[in-house]
């Protein structure tokens, strides 16, 4: 375990470095990764597999001491015939997978009962890559005390939701047998991940049950896929979920605390989805283990979550200006103490008012999502949202964004205080280099939402006129 931590911190020492982003880092070093769509993994279509990797994690005593080591003890698919280089990848990745599923330390012992938790961990490759382990831990079958373990899949897909559902099946099958669990797995390793608003459908086949037919489905709208917001509404107000939405779209260092390791993986992956359409490229690590904490000193930018019994550990330390979140409590331990004078004032109020507006427990996950992002959606699509027409294009299709007309398009100080500042985020630089690229705006939902608000002032426009 120590040899471990030590590479990973010399991992995250090499990236702030470089000025680079540190996701939980593999490698020995990485470079600047490119624009993905939120959060960390490119938009996906279809017909990419579902995951790279099936593993389960075990504690394992080390022979000094009573403390138990995290182990990979099963992994499906063996990959055999590697490259020299893709075998130095693989194992760089499958070194760091049991610290993240064990972020809590090696201090275990044989317990007779342990609540499940289901959460999800980042890792960037030495490429600028990244990819999401989805994780279900739980105490196995059997009589008398023992060691929990975790099923841990390991995707280059964001879709926390779907990857819930397979780690149900793959948990009802491990209750049988690992045996049962291959053929599932085999099946959903030939299957090709399906397009927006699609299903695939696999065919299972279980012990005294028999034939079952397993159904995936895709939301229609996929950039909401991977994030479900309501532990972070549970946890938070509206008004501490705007301070940190405010403190997030100027790159500052956020910190979560909390129990259980499924409120903080999905509290974080809520906070960094409310940025949508842009992308936090800086660290994040949405359970910090135990031997990273100093990731918490970091002068950089970095959201990231860590467990309430190292918070006086995280209080100690020698912080810079941070907004540290309390999820058990509610509050804010520190903060910055502006993050309610960042944003606009009138566009703070509308997304307050949106929010506050028919939402309720009978709704759907899918539905609270929309609810919960579309005022954040609409924030952007107000301030930022005419910045294709402030791209030149040269013969060639390659374009020039011209920041200074863009920011005096702007009629209201507020906003234009507001983006003047915006504009110098790695969030927005990111998002323009991209935007400089296509010759067209991309046909997503954020483009979508610009237009419907275009259309809107031409109509509002002249009912204005024929009332002066």
């Amino acid at each position: 375990m120590d040899g471990l931590s030590r590479r990973l911190r010399a991992s995250l020492r090499l990236k702030r470095g470089r000025g680079g982003s540190v996701q939980g880092q593999p490698g020995e070093a990485a470079k600047e990764p490119e624009r993905a769509s939120e959060h960390c993994l490119p938009g996906l279509s279809g017909g990419q597999h579902f995951f790279e990797y099936l593993l389960v994690v075990s504690l394992k005593k080390q022979r000094s001491g009573e403390s138990y080591e995290p182990t990979i003890t099963y992994q499906f698919p063996k990959r055999e015939n590697l490259l020299r280089g893709q075998q130095e990848e693989e194992e760089r990745l499958l070194s760091a997978i049991p610290l993240f599923c064990f972020p809590d330390g090696n201090e275990w012992a044989p317990l007779t009962e342990y609540p499940r938790e289901t959460f999800s961990f980042v890792l960037t490759n030495v490429d600028g890559s990244r990819k999401i382990g989805y994780c279900r831990r739980l105490l196995p079958a059997g009589p008398g005390p023992r060691l929990p373990k975790v099923y841990c899949i390991i995707s280059c897909i964001g879709c926390f939701g779907l990857f819930s559902k397979i780690l149900d099946e793959v948990e009802k099958r491990h209750q049988i047998s690992m045996a049962v669990i291959y053929p599932f797995m085999q099946g959903l390793r030939e299957a090709a991940f399906p397009a927006p608003g699609k299903t695939v459908t696999l065919k299972s086949f279980i012990p005294d049950s028999g034939t079952e037919f397993i159904s995936l489905t895709r939301p229609l709208d996929s950039h909401l896929e991977h994030v479900d917001f309501s532990s972070l509404l549970e946890c938070l107000s509206f008004e501490q979920i705007l301070q940190i939405f405010a403190s997030a779209v100027l790159e500052r260092r956020i910190i979560f605390l909390a129990e259980g390791l499924s409120t903080l993986s999905q509290c974080i992956h809520a906070a960094a989805a409310l940025l949508y359409p842009f992308s936090w490229a800086h660290t994040y690590i949405p359970v910090v283990p135990e031997s990273l904490l100093a990731t918490v000193c970091c002068p950089t930018p970095f959201m990231v979550g860590v467990q309430m019994r190292f918070q006086q550990e995280v209080m100690e330390s020698p912080m810079e200006e941070v907004l540290l979140v309390n999820l058990c409590e509610g509050t804010f331990l520190k903060s910055v103490g502006d993050e309610k004078d960042i944003l606009p004032p009138k566009l703070q109020d509308d997304i307050l008012s949106s929010l506050s507006q028919g939402i309720d427990g009978s709704h759907t996950s899918e539905k609270i999502n929309e609810h919960v992002s579309g005022p954040f959606v609409q924030f952007f699509v107000k301030t930022v949202g005419h910045y294709a027409s402030h791209i030149k294009r040269e013969s060639s299709g390659q374009g020039h964004f011209q920041e200074r007309a863009f920011c005096k398009a702007l009629t209201s100080k507020a906003k234009r205080r507001f983006v003047k500042k915006f504009v110098k985020t790695q969030l927005f630089s990111l998002f323009i280099q991209e935007a400089e690229k296509s010759k067209n705006p991309p046909a997503g939902y954020f483009q979508r939402k610009i237009l419907e608000y275009e259309e809107q002032k031409k109509q509002k426009n002249p009912r204005e006129r024929t009332v002066k």
